[in-house]
């Protein structure tokens, strides 16, 4: 299980299959100055003379393009003192040029998800957008202005260096992330791969502008950078843009600097120790491992699995049932160079950690003694397997997986790393983690000199030209076909039926079409009792709920997720209260066995005692790190602010002490009969988007409800509108490097009301989003908040809503965030928004309400609402209609009219006491 460096909007999949070949066939035709390199399953590599590397993922069947471009630059290239340098251009670049001023601004005005990430190998700069070949060639061209035309100027410099201070203190309050980090620096005594990415503060906060440029101007150079563009988009037209915009910038002349730094085999173990308040105990293991190139890195990922997994693996039977742990985890990290494993336990309050540290590395080096088993390696094979299938077959995925095999070397090592887990044997497994998850490769909490320390050889990069040599890929690539994401056409092609059986209904909503990999996501909705069926049953449904995959009678929880593993599958429960959500995803095949086995263990689970008791562990250990972060203690004062109910109310909002209580009061007893009292048919929704037959998944729906009593009559649990005194809460969290603030005022509206569609576009561009009112002051000009956002929800149901502005900050800057945030809410209630603003506004929205419809699992979690609502995707259009229509004058209405400066309840969240200069 390897480590994910970043959360990225996802890069779009390959094109149908004809269309590739027609391509193909036109490959003599390329512009000049372009040749084709490497064709790898569907996914083209194409040289330019410049030096500059594109990759063409067509991919007809969603109606939107995602281009990333990766620059082969990270922190693993900065020098002495210029740590967090790379990440720092990063923000810079969006700073823009002499033409485009304000990246952000006109990605949003647009319509396009964009945003930049760093890590150790590389810098990637990012955007999503409904497919249009002129926004495409837009963002190319401003990618192309970006490399080499972008001001890094010293008053942008200076603007945003709160805001990169305020990320760096956002991380600051993990203590996991900070522990890691330090074990880092412990592992890598001379390579770069040792700092941090966002930097050491007084090198960010002290960085030369001159070097920054100097830095840019560098590494920010065609021949370092590798184009993705992914998605719906004409690949010859794509490929002639590519050349008239980037093609132009000129073949540099520069050679970039030579990396010989190798970091020694280890010889001894070491140690880190992190003291710092709030937060529960850990203890972690780091081992030396080789570049995500090497044959033994597969291996080495293999063997993490089979350690690290839950409830399968070495670790979780260590520590977990044992009492010493809530919980385990272990990943491997994919870079160009040698990296690192690590694996971790996070301890039940008041256990040892000498103890906890003894079965951590005692599991993880006794391997040599106790082999693992080929039971052990064919489970971890089949997870490692759907995991890849998960990415490859979601077309929003691939492109993040690219651009890290990129970053690793190659970007072919995506597939030969899936054909390296489908060959590794036992005895690959074994030797590599034995070889490499020894003693004196460890940074762990303590240092024991050895008389003869067992020690791992030194690794080397990876010549991959050597090894694709003669890589051809996997055959059997096959595509998808082209699906027009309009609510016109989700109406059409989507089967609603409504299944009569004895003991209830089932509302269907099945949208059959086809995907890349045939892949399906669905969702049930099971519905039952009212408010007074469950009284002082908070606690126990949302348990109940949790713990379903936890066995059944027949079932124990590794038999469940091997099942599952064997389907490709995901499934997930979540509910509380009157209902219960399943959430599936699986091959179009095998989308009747999964709806049969979510059933299944809907009706039959048993709540084995000691799943309860390590639920309870898991959560007490949650709820307790909550108790110390600001966010969560800000929020929950504002929620319990308006809290008129009786404590055994469904819509209580509890203590954390409560919640506490309520945890350490749970008892098997109470859940069985929650659970044969209220889970049943009767009334029942089910919707699925994707490659299926549906006259399967009716009939699994048929078998799977057979027999089964039907639940108490449902009842929607009313949440009305309630007007609440505006008040102030102030909150010290000691040694948190972050503060964070929550405004929220109560509003009568419903989202049939004639203000809605006003409100919505109206939130939209006073915080939600890059060029809202709220991030040009508080982060653009002011560089206060590394996030800062505003936020409406509104029922369906009933006229209760609710307006909310957060941000998160240091606590040095409160005074100044809080007036930047009153300031800007007061003028936007006196003066309103502009005509261009709503014109703009009004077109970024549509494009993303269009984005949003071409997602899968956002079409089936809508028809589920939809279906409650008594709606289908007419709606949708008919919002559309009305957003189009909007006028400065009508939003500035609606806001004046629903908004009061004064009507906001704020809770703020931090170290006030121990201010800082900023």
């Amino acid at each position: 299980m390897r480590l994910s460096l970043s959360k990225l909007p996802r890069p779009l999949g390959v094109l149908l299959f004809s269309s590739f070949l027609a391509f193909q066939a036109g490959a003599a035709s390329l512009p000049a100055g372009v040749s084709e390199a490497a064709s790898i399953e569907g996914i083209t590599e194409y040289r330019l003379a410049n030096g500059l590397r594109v990759l063409l993922v067509p991919d007809e069947s969603k109606p939107s393009t995602t281009v990333n471009m990766t620059y082969l630059v990270g922190s693993r290239n900065e020098n002495y003192g210029q740590t967090g340098m790379a990440h720092l251009l990063e923000h810079m670049l969006f700073k823009g040029t002499s033409t485009t001023r304000n990246a952000m601004g006109e990605f949003s005005r647009r319509g396009l998800q964009a945003n930049g990430s760093t890590s150790s190998d590389r810098t990637n700069y990012f955007a999503s957008f409904a497919a249009n070949p002129e926004t495409l060639k837009w963002y190319l061209g401003w990618q192309a202005d970006a490399m080499v035309n972008s001001l890094i100027a010293k008053e942008d410099l200076d603007s945003e260096m709160t805001v990169v201070r305020n990320e760096m203190e956002s991380g600051e309050n993990s203590p996991f992330r900070i522990l890691m980090q330090k074990m880092q620096s412990a592992a890598f005594q001379w390579h770069s791969y040792g700092k941090n990415t966002i930097g050491a503060r007084s090198d960010v906060e002290n960085v030369d502008i001159g070097q920054l440029r100097a830095f840019y101007h560098e590494y920010y150079q065609p021949d370092n950078a590798v184009l993705i563009v992914a998605g719906k988009f004409d690949p010859q037209a794509t490929l002639a843009d590519i050349e008239e915009t980037l093609g132009k910038l000129p073949k540099p002349e520069r050679k970039l600097p030579p990396e010989y730094t190798v970091e020694p085999a280890q010889d001894g173990e070491r140690s880190v120790t992190l003291r710092r308040t709030g937060g529960t105990p850990l203890v972690a293991a780091m081992y030396h491992i080789p570049a995500a190139g090497s044959a033994d890195f597969v291996p080495l990922d293999l063997a993490a699995t089979i350690l690290a997994d839950t409830p399968s693996g070495r670790l979780y039977h260590a520590l977990v049932p044992t009492k010493l742990a809530s919980g385990v985890f272990g990943f491997t990290m994919e870079n160009l160079d040698p990296g690192l494993a690590m694996f971790a336990a996070q301890l039940t309050p008041g256990k040892s950690l000498d103890a906890a540290m003894k079965a951590l590395t005692g599991t993880l080096e006794s391997l040599g003694k106790k082999p693992f088993t080929q039971q052990e390696l064919d489970r971890a094979r089949s997870k490692w397997l759907t995991a890849w299938e998960q990415t490859y077959s979601d077309p929003e995925q691939v492109g993040v997986a690219l651009s890290e095999a990129i970053a690793a070397g190659d970007w072919r090592l995506f597939f030969l790393q899936r054909d390296r887990a489908r060959k590794a044997t036992l005895a690959d497994v074994q030797r590599a983690a034995t070889t490499y998850l020894v003693q004196s490769n460890s940074i762990e909490g303590r240092y024991i000199p050895t008389e003869k320390p067992l020690r791992a050889p030194q690794e080397q990069r990876v010549d991959l030209t050597a090894v694709f040599k003669d890589y051809k890929g996997d055959p059997d690539f096959k595509a998808a076909s082209a699906f027009d994401p309009t609510p016109e056409n989700i109406d059409k092609l989507t089967q609603r039926k409504k299944l009569d059986l004895s003991n209830g209904t089932v509302q269907l909503a099945l949208l059959p079409k086809a995907t890349r990999g045939n892949r399906v996501q669905a969702q049930m909705l099971i519905q039952f009792g009212n408010e007074k069926d469950l009284l002082g049953q908070r606690v126990n449904s949302s348990a109940v709920a949790d713990l379903l995959t936890r066995g059944t009678a027949k079932l124990s929880r590794q038999d469940i997720q091997d099942r599952l593993d064997k389907l490709q599958a995901e499934l997930g429960f979540s509910g509380g209260g009157t209902t219960l959500k399943i959430a599936m995803s699986t091959k179009g095949e095998n989308l009747p066995e999964l709806t049969a086995l979510a059933l299944d263990i809907v009706r039959n689970a048993n709540f084995p005692k000691e799943q309860l008791e390590e639920y309870q562990r898991q959560l007490e250990t949650s709820i307790q790190n909550a108790m110390t972060e600001p966010s969560a203690l800000a929020g929950r004062a504002l929620a319990r602010q308006d809290n008129p109910w009786p404590a055994n109310d469904l819509r209580y909002v509890p203590t954390f002490e409560e919640s506490l209580a309520g945890i350490r009061g749970l008892n098997r007893d109470a859940l069985v009969k929650f659970h044969s009292k209220f889970y049943g048919a009767g009334d029942i929704e089910y919707s699925a988007v994707g490659d299926f037959e549906p006259a399967a998944v009716e009939n699994a729906l048929k078998t799977g409800l057979a027999g089964w009593k039907k639940a108490p009559a449902y009842t929607r649990v009313p949440n009305p509108y309630r007007d609440i005194p505006a008040k102030q809460f102030d909150i010290e969290t000691p040694d948190k490097a972050n503060a964070f603030y929550i405004s929220r005022m109560p509003l009568k509206l419903q989202d049939t009301d004639a203000d809605y569609a006003a409100l919505y576009l109206a939130n939209y561009l006073f915080g939600a989003s890059e060029t809202s009112r709220l991030w040009n002051r508080v982060r653009e000009t002011e560089g206060l908040s590394y996030n800062v956002r505003s936020s409406l929800s509104v029922s369906s149901f009933e006229p209760s809503a609710s307006w909310t502005m957060y941000a998160i900050y240091a606590p040095q800057n409160r005074e100044r965030l809080e007036k930047a945030i009153g300031e800007e809410l007061a003028r936007v209630l006196k003066d309103g928004f502009s005509d261009k603003e709503i014109s703009d506004g009004i077109t970024a929205l549509l494009n993303y309400r269009n984005l949003a419809r071409a997602q899968d699992d956002v079409l089936a979690s809508t028809w589920l609402d939809y279906m409650q609502r008594g709606r289908t995707f007419a709606w949708s259009a008919e919002m559309d209609k009305k957003i189009s229509a909007l006028t400065a004058e009508s939003v500035n209405a609606a806001m004046r009219k629903s908004l009061r400066a004064d009507g906001f309840s704020t809770a703020v969240a931090g170290d006030f006491k121990k201010k800082t200069a900023p």
